[in-house]
């Protein structure tokens, strides 16, 4: 018995020093491993590189500062915004439209945010429903959903997830994913933004879409780049289908900007031979060019494009509590023009005035928008 218990005791010695020897094996791999990413990152912060934005802002001053295209209006609005508390964040709001194509005569709102959650939900005079969720898991990622309901069979469900580093950007976006049909269909688009110096940074994007499983994959890249100046900004984006995005943005004074971007177009023309862009081709573009300039209560945009259409809007403070917004379009080609005028009115008591007093020292972070 004795000598079944030596050789039991000496079998199991030589497995623990057998498998000791693998375990430091890979301990000196996975420590070689992180000794060679710590010096990587250390390299990399000693480099000093900003944060570059993403792939979808590349062109941000330019499309969403400068430009009118998401803040240009028709017909008559109104807008009613109740606050309900200052911390967290809780607003109810109605928005009264008319003459307008694009906006419902009616839109009923509520709103509610705090540093870590944003909810907004949505509803109009057709029962048409849209709602958006943000969740900041971290500082660095954020978790957006959007879902969009319009009737029987028109439902959308769009999740996006940010990452946000030092000096890179990442993202992943689904759209209407499902795997109902017994496979994978939906839109997913994942993208990066990498800053390669102080003022270059390069982004690429790919897109994977099935729209239903009878369908082939389709797939597309996209690449980006942007070079920041000291009181200037231009960027590229190389788009898929032939697509040349450039846009350029200077401050001119304290509160002068001006801003413009050329969209050319490749396409393959109809009963033609020859590449991307050889004779077969069919070739478009658009140019455009807009000022902003932002005086003490009010702030007057201009924008002037290639095929004779001219905008413009002024946003007036006419009020603490105020705001008049008057918008025209001029279309030379089509020889039509269209008027907007809005009124948005902010209410909130006097407690949640005394709120957002009291937050004004504290430098709390946003919800994440």
């Amino acid at each position: 018995m004795a000598s079944q218990t030596d050789f039991g005791s000496s079998i199991e010695s030589k497995d623990q020093e057998i498998y000791g020897r693998g375990l430091t094996r890979d301990n000196s791999f996975m420590a070689g491993i992180s000794d060679f990413y710590s010096a990587f990152a250390e390299r990399r912060r000693a480099l000093n590189l900003p944060y570059p934005g993403t792939v979808d802002n590349v062109a941000r001053e330019v499309q969403k500062d400068v430009f009118l295209t998401n803040s240009m209006f028709t017909g008559l609005r109104a807008d009613i915004t109740k606050m309900l508390s200052m911390s967290p964040i809780f607003q109810v709001s109605h928005a009264f439209a008319m003459g307008s194509q694009a906006l419902p005569p009616y839109t009923f709102a509520v709103l509610y945010g705090t540093p870590r959650i944003f909810l907004q939900g949505n509803i109009d005079n057709d029962l048409q429903l849209s709602a958006r969720s943000n969740l900041r898991w971290t500082d660095s990622l954020v978790t957006k959903t959007n879902t969009q309901i319009a009737g029987p069979g028109q439902a959308m469900i769009q999740v996006d997830n940010e990452y946000t580093g030092d000096d890179f950007s990442a993202s992943l976006k689904t759209l209407n994913p499902s795997m109902l049909e017994g496979g994978l269909t939906g839109t997913f688009i994942g993208s990066y933004m990498q800053s390669v110096t102080p003022r270059l940074a390069l982004g690429l994007e790919t897109l994977w879409q099935r729209t239903a499983l009878s369908q082939g994959p389709d797939t597309a890249v996209s690449y980006a780049a942007r070079y920041k100046g000291n009181d200037w900004i231009a960027s590229a984006a190389l788009q898929a289908q032939g697509a040349i995005v450039t846009s350029y943005w200077r401050r001119l004074t304290d509160k002068v900007e001006a801003g413009a971007d050329l969209n050319l177009q490749f396409a393959p023309g109809l009963g033609g031979a020859g590449g991307l862009m050889g004779p077969g081709s069919r070739k478009e573009g658009v140019a455009n060019l807009g000022v902003k300039y932002d005086f003490r209560a009010s702030t007057f945009r201009a924008q002037l494009d290639s095929t004779g259409r001219i905008s413009c809007l002024l946003d007036k403070r006419v009020a603490p509590m105020i705001q008049l917004s008057v918008a025209a379009e001029l279309d030379h080609s089509k020889q039509q023009g269209k008027v907007g005028l809005a009124v948005s009115v902010e209410a909130a008591s006097e407690e949640t005035m005394e709120q957002q007093e009291k937050l004004v020292g504290l430098n709390l972070p946003p919800p994440p928008y």
